[in-house]
């Protein structure tokens, strides 16, 4: 049979530092009023009433009778004696007193700090019982609207953000699996193909070469694209001055015309401190998109662009285009990986899903902020808004 075990703690726990604390008060307090007590009565006025001797007489007869100096000191004398007796059984029976108060505070000092700390113990015991396969549980401690709640609904809140990231992360992961495993399973196809025809012709062999070219190519922009995102999510490496007007300017004009998008551009100086390159993949990812994810050549598709510095004196940039109706509530998701138009992946021109990632990671990299907002009439808004100085960050 096993037996129960109790553990015991230290004076080093909270519930003995609290109920030590609450003893040690109390004593103190009552120390300083016994104190307090012993001098009033040891100032107080004697009173001759109940215990004072008899008053003596005046005799004429013998010589034995004292003089009245000598029985005034004798009376002065005894009260002193009395007083002091009196004064000393004060004091003993107080400081009894104090004493057993003392060990009383003590076991109802530690009972109170039980009552108090229930609370944590119970959120303790909760959040050990939480791990990385029930981060969907919460402490939900009940009660008035203190301290220990105030702490407890914090610790919810903590938990609320890791389940979120959490998640977050095991959706990258297959994503990302799957979209790496894709032209894997492409390129073993074309092999296989391929070596099944044992009169395969050279123009055979060279196409299906090609398109194993490709696939490796598509793996390379994946995993350049992946790597991009955990380097803008690991902080600053270099810090420089770029200005935003001077990359769109190199930038859009190429891109739009290739794709046959009428650009409109309104480029003022923008200077922004930050990586260099990472401020570029923002520029080039914000741009590609919003000439990628447009109407059909021939529609009259359109790409505006802004750079500037706000009434704060914030740089920022805004990339509006025309585009396909989107709906208000797919804006946000816009910035999640593996995520273009929709719930579901949506491909568009050889897009990766990764591009408005990385453009979120680098500004959070930076201490900005990017919105997106749907147009009414088709087409989406990006604005980003930098810092002028932005704060150096550990790299990884």
């Amino acid at each position: 049979m096993r037996l129960p075990t109790w553990r015991v703690r230290g004076p080093h726990s909270i519930r003995w530092r609290l109920t030590l604390l609450y003893s040690a008060l109390f004593v103190v307090a009552g120390a300083v009023l016994l104190a307090f007590t012993y001098v009033l009565v040891a100032n107080s006025e004697p009173s001759l009433t109940a215990g004072s001797p008899p008053r003596l007489t005046e005799r004429a007869e013998g010589p034995s009778t004292p003089d009245p100096p000598t029985v005034a000191s004798y009376v002065e004398k005894r009260l002193s004696v009395q007083r002091s007796e009196q004064l000393h059984e004060l004091l003993i029976e107080s400081a009894l007193a104090l004493a057993v108060m003392t060990v009383f505070s003590l076991a109802l000092g530690r009972l109170m700090a039980g009552r108090v700390l229930d609370p944590l113990r119970t959120m303790t015991a909760a959040t050990r019982r939480i791990s990385a396969d029930n981060l969907h549980e919460r402490l939900a401690v009940a009660g008035p609207d203190d301290e220990l709640k105030a702490m407890a609904d914090t610790i919810d809140a903590v938990l609320a953000r890791l389940e979120g990231a959490f998640e977050a992360q095991k959706a990258f992961v297959a994503n990302a699996s799957h979209e790496l495993r894709t032209p894997l399973t492409l390129q073993q196809a074309v092999v296989d193909v391929t070596l099944a025809d044992p009169d395969a012709s050279v123009e055979t062999l060279r196409a299906a070469l090609l398109r194993v070219r490709a696939a490796g190519e598509e793996q390379e922009r994946m995993i350049d694209a992946l790597l991009t995102l955990a380097r803008s999510q690991r902080g600053l490496e270099r810090q420089e001055f770029v200005d935003l007007a001077a990359m769109v300017r190199e930038r859009l004009p190429g891109a739009g015309a290739e794709a046959g998008v009428r650009v409109e551009a309104r480029l003022e100086p923008a200077a922004v401190l930050g990586d260099p390159q990472l401020i570029e993949r923002l520029v080039v990812n914000l741009t590609d998109n919003a000439v990628r994810h447009n109407l059909a050549e021939g529609e009259g598709s359109w790409v505006r662009v802004w750079t500037g510095v706000d009434v704060m004196g914030r740089p920022g940039l805004r990339i509006e285009n025309s585009g396909p109706v989107i709906p208000a509530d797919q804006a946000a998701g816009l910035f999640q990986p593996f995520r273009c138009l929709g719930p579901e992946r949506v491909r568009k021109r050889d897009g990766l899903g990764l591009g408005m990632s990385i453009v979120a990671a680098v500004v959070a990299a930076h201490g900005g902020w990017v919105r997106a907002t749907t147009r009414p009439q088709g087409g989406l808004t990006v604005e980003v808004g930098l810092p002028p100085s932005a704060p150096a960050l550990p790299g990884g």
